[in-house]
């Protein structure tokens, strides 16, 4: 039951996160367009660790220095949104996850080509001799 009512409030966090990340007028923020990919929250509610992708990795560790500057402005707005008997205190971090799997994608069409490679130099030859073998 507890990690259903901390899944949902992860979810919310989310949800007013995404639209408070539009008032905050900090210019580091507005540079590139930034998603929050996941929340993480403690179970005692102390603490939420919020995952932040950049579209544009140049600007990330700019964009964390604003989220972190705009972080009691953000707090304070969740908790006015929530009700919740403690708002969380806010952590924020990179997330890599969108470029790992991004790799892992590129290993897997690595691996796929060279299946194909050597499928195709197989074939050639069980062609040739089928060929003899018919005539």
């Amino acid at each position: 039951m507890a990690k259903n009512r901390i899944s949902r409030i992860n979810d919310e966090i989310q949800r007013e996160l995404s639209d408070l990340l539009r008032t905050v007028k900090d210019p580091r923020l507005h540079s590139t367009m930034v998603s929050i990919t996941h929340v993480e929250t403690t179970s005692d509610l102390r603490y939420a660790k919020i995952y932040i992708s950049a579209l544009d990795k140049s600007y990330e560790k700019d964009t964390l220095k604003g989220l972190k500057s705009a972080a009691g402005y953000l707090r304070r707005e969740l908790g006015a949104a929530l009700k919740l008997r403690y708002t969380p205190e806010l952590v924020f971090e990179a997330d890599d996850s969108i470029a790992h799997g991004a790799h892992i994608l590129d290993i897997l069409h690595g691996i796929e080509e060279k299946e194909d490679l050597r499928e195709s130099a197989e074939d050639p030859e069980d062609a040739e001799d089928e060929g003899g073998e018919n005539t």
